[in-house]
Parts: C-alpha cells; structure tokens; sequence
C-alpha cells in the first residue's frame, strides 16, 4: 500500500496503470474527512477517533495531508509522530502525504490513495488535512463526510466560514468544549447554519474534548449515523457520482494545463510571442495559437 500510495503521489504512466488496476475493486470502503483551523485537535481527534474503531477490531486508514517540506518536497510528517500509540498496531495503516509531483496536487493524489487502501479492503478511511485553505476544502469534499473541527472562540467560526468549510460540513466538533466560550461558540455555529437555510441533512454540532476522550463515542455515533442517513435515502451513491465527475473534469483541466505548459517552452512560442509583440496578434488569439495549433488570422 505503501508504494501504490507513492505512485499515484507522484503520478505519471505508473500511476495511470496503478489506477486502471486498482479502480474495480473499488467502492466499499467510507471516507471520512477530518478538517478545522491550525490547533484546533484534528490529530488529536483523529488519534482518538483511531482507538474508537480499533476498540472494536475494526481496520482503518489514515492519510495525513501535510504542508511540504521546502527541502525534501515531502510530508513533514507530524501526524505521524502524533500518532505513534498505533504505530505498531498492524491494523492501522497511517500515510501522511505531501504534493510531491503529482498532477493538479492533492486534490487529485487524495482520491487515488483513498482507492489504494480501498482495494485493499480497508473499511474506513480517515483523511486529515492540515488547514482551512482551499486545497484542504477540496481534499475534504473527496470524502463522503466531512467533519469540520472548531475550538470556543469567535474566530474559528469566521475561518471557517470564509473558506466555505460551512457549506461542505457534515458534522461539526467543538472540541476543547471544557474551555470557556463554548456555549457562544455553538450558538454561533448554530445561527450561521440557519442563515445558509435548510437541508436535508442539518449538521450537529458535538462537544469532544479529544486529549480526554470525552465526546469520542458521539463524534464517531454522529459520523455512523451520517452515513446511515445518506446510504438509505441514495445520498451516498449519488455524492460519489458527483465527485466521480468532479475528478474526471480536474483531471482533463490538469491536463489540458500540462500539455499547455509544455507549448509555452517550444520555439514555436516564442515566434507568437514575438507576432504578439509586434501587435500582430492579441493575447486571445495567440492563446487559441498555443491551444490550437492553429492561428486564427491566417
């Protein structure tokens, strides 16, 4: 799992094969986003979260969305250093993952490495991210729910709700919930939930305070009973249909980029860049040159 998982980081024709193979077997294990502000206890929770299924001898799966390392380009690894109780526990496979090479970044590689553990029969997948911002939006919506993670204070709610974590949220944690300001934190989350009107699913908000344990059992009977309500009434299927065709379309858009990419370092670029110069051409029409293999004022 662990070489599959670096080849489709890494992308390329390898990985292009190792995805052929591997998409079959695919479609029984349920994913799980776990996202929030910088310190809000994600790996904490995660780490808590682990122990919860473990308790019941269930395999799970943990991939841990790090910031790259500017000198190694990859994970900085501190989820993993978080999470040593399960180290040697050989059901828990715990990846932490950078960008690497791979074509349109996480949020491409984050759905091929949910396949790996996937195909591998692992039921339960835990996905990690770092932050609020918009690659870890995207690597959240690649799970079927999305738990958003908040401490008591103003300001969690406010990230959270500028970087569209609101929308995508299946299950809202206040964890840390022992620390003053918690009642105004879930009223607010609460009364920013009813401004976005109503759904079929209206996300609960649970108090955990995950160092403890305390509110482990809700947070993971919450995220079961998502899942619940999505597999009977078709949400399920339909949420992977939507995401299926999400990837198909970022994947044609990286790709369509690369192969630009490549035009803009040819010879031949540079001679439309030169017509451009000269005012022969305008920005649109070279562009539709470089795309098109063809100019248009001929």
């Amino acid at each position: 799992m662990a070489r599959l998982i670096s080849l489709v980081e890494t992308g390329g024709p390898d990985a292009d094969t190792a995805s052929a193979a591997l998409f079959p077997a695919t479609g029984n294990a349920y994913a799980v986003g776990i996202t929030g502000a910088p310190g809000a206890g994600k790996s904490t929770l995660t780490d808590a979260l682990v122990t919860r299924l473990r308790a019941d001898a269930v395999e799970v799966g943990v991939l841990a969305v790090d910031p790259t390392s500017p000198f190694s380009g990859g994970a900085i690894l501190g989820d993993r250093v978080r999470m040593q109780e399960h180290a040697t526990d050989s059901g828990v496979f715990i990846r932490s993952m950078a960008t690497r090479g791979h074509l349109g970044g996480l949020a491409l590689a984050t759905p091929q490495a949910i396949r790996v553990l996937d195909a591998a029969g692992i039921p339960w997948v835990l996905v990690e991210t770092v932050g609020v911002g918009q690659v870890e939006v995207e690597v959240a919506a690649a799970t079927d729910t999305t738990v958003v993670v908040l401490n008591p204070g103003w300001g969690d709610a406010v990230q959270a709700s500028k970087a569209g974590l609101m929308e995508i949220a299946d299950v809202f944690v206040l964890n840390k919930s022992d620390r003053p300001g918690a009642d105004d934190t879930e009223r607010d989350v609460r009364q920013m939930l009813e401004m976005g009107g109503s759904r079929d699913w209206d996300p609960p908000v649970v108090r955990a305070v995950a160092t403890t344990g305390d509110g482990v059992d809700e947070v993971w009977d919450t995220v079961v009973a998502h899942r619940v309500f999505l597999e009977r009434g078709g949400g399920l299927a339909a949420r992977r249909r939507a995401r299926l065709r999400d990837e198909v379309r970022a994947i044609a858009l990286a790709r369509l980029g690369a192969r630009v990419d490549e035009r803009c370092r040819t010879p031949e670029f540079d001679a439309v860049m030169a017509r451009l110069a000269d005012r022969e051409l305008d920005p649109y029409a070279a562009a539709l040159v470089v795309m098109a293999d063809d100019d248009p004022r001929q």
